[in-house]
């Protein structure tokens, strides 16, 4: 440890006391002498201690951002919304030519609109947690305005000796044409022509029998039953419709933090009459202190309704319904539900999902495939188990905020 600051106090005390000798002349070796060497001698000794760990953490923060540079992934570290470290993988990915074209701008400015609100709750998440969180996609734009589509995964870190946020990620554009190009390529002409057929059979069904009541309408007006009739069939041709719009027209949902467990309370309180009705009892178990999940509230519903009301309507003459909600693996929590219902045949489990395959009289199979999309939006699974007259139970698995390290 350098000791330059030691020595030039100590060498002020002696040429302050020789100066006080020769023109007061005072005793040299003093109590006063003495005291403020004492003290100059500290001083020094801690300010040469603090330049010592100063350089260290220089020299430290160096040799991270040297690494951080040799990294083959996209790595920005941003305080306050502000960049302050990106390595060049992720100056390259943006477009920037240096470090000085991203440096103090807000990272918002990276982000396409309809993500900002994505982001803005993924920050708060971020400084409640420690751990990292699970992956998540993001639009960015570049400095020439392109845009991409980019992998996240975030943490918390300290950097500079303050809080700070460093963010891992990957470039998926290419994935998703990919994977875009490729669905269309092998299903867009069946689909459409799947759509069509569906469409046009599943409003008919309604609408022949509105125009039939209509009829009777005309002829006795005082059967107000038929009203109710006519009312349910246009709820569900809205229903039919509402689906459609949920399939084409995916948005940058929001996610927020979310207990599961009270928000499958609000799903059964909802359905409770629908199975009271059909004789059917649900009964739950929910493991105790289970982590957060990150979703989108009403979508998340929206699926969990879906499955419980597939399941009381796959038992006629009654039956249970069993929800148990768990930790499946660290970093995942499962939600089953089990049915004592007609079952579903094995060779028709892998066609569940698909557009207008249903086994029910009134069913377009759109429900279910709303749910495999908004679960997979989540980054989560839905996987079916079931026998002919013994039941079914599906399990869904979605990402908790919080993900495990990742073991190298």
């Amino acid at each position: 440890m350098n000791k330059s600051g030691q020595i030039i106090l100590l060498l002020l005390s002696l040429i302050f006391t020789t100066y006080q000798r020769i023109m007061y002349h005072e005793p040299f070796f003093t109590f006063d002498f003495f005291l403020f060497t004492l003290i100059a001698w500290f001083v020094g000794w801690q300010y040469d201690k603090a330049r010592f760990f100063e350089k260290k953490a220089r020299e430290s923060e160096e040799s991270y951002k040297r690494l951080l540079d040799s990294l083959p992934e996209s790595i920005f570290i941003y305080q306050d919304t502000k960049i302050v470290y990106g390595n060049r993988a992720a100056l390259s990915m943006v477009g920037a030519k240096s470090l000085a074209e991203v440096l103090g701008k807000s990272i918002f400015e990276f982000i396409t609109p309809e993500y900002k609100e994505r982001l803005e709750e993924r920050i708060k998440l971020i400084k409640k947690e420690k751990c990292p969180l699970a992956t998540i996609e993001y639009k960015i734009k570049r400095t020439d305005g392109t845009e991409f589509f980019l992998e996240v995964t975030p943490l918390s870190i300290v950097f500079g000796k303050k809080e700070a946020i460093l963010v891992v990620g990957k470039d998926v554009t290419a994935r998703r044409e990919e994977t875009e190009r490729l669905l269309q390529k092998s299903e867009k002409l069946a689909l459409l022509g799947q759509m069509a057929a569906g469409i046009a059979h599943e409003i008919r069904n309604p609408l022949t029998s509105i125009k039939g009541f209509i009829q009777l309408f005309k002829a006795n007006s005082e059967q107000g039953e038929y009203y109710d009739i006519v009312l349910s069939e246009l709820e569900r041709i809205n229903a039919i419709v509402g689906e459609f719009l949920v399939l084409a027209k995916p948005s940058a949902a929001v996610f927020k933090e979310q207990n599961i467990e009270l928000l499958l309370h609000d799903v059964i309180t909802l359905i409770n009459t629908q199975s009271i009705i059909n004789n059917v009892q649900i009964y739950t178990e929910i493991a105790e202190e289970l982590p957060m999940i990150s979703g989108e509230e009403n979508q998340l519903k929206q699926v969990f309704l879906n499955l419980l009301k597939n399941s009381i309507e796959s038992m006629p003459l009654g039956g249970d319904i069993f929800v148990t909600v768990g930790v499946k693996e660290e970093g995942k929590i499962s939600i089953r539900i089990t049915d004592e219902g007609v079952g579903i045949p094995e060779e028709r489990i892998r066609t569940l999902g698909e557009p207008f395959y249903t086994t029910k009289e009134k069913g377009t199979g759109l429900g279910l495939m709303t749910c495999f999309k908004i679960v997979e939006g989540h980054r989560g699974q839905i996987k079916f188990t079931s026998a002919v007259h013994q039941g079914t139970t599906v399990e869904v698995t979605l990402p908790t905020i919080t993900q495990p390290l990742l073991k190298k």
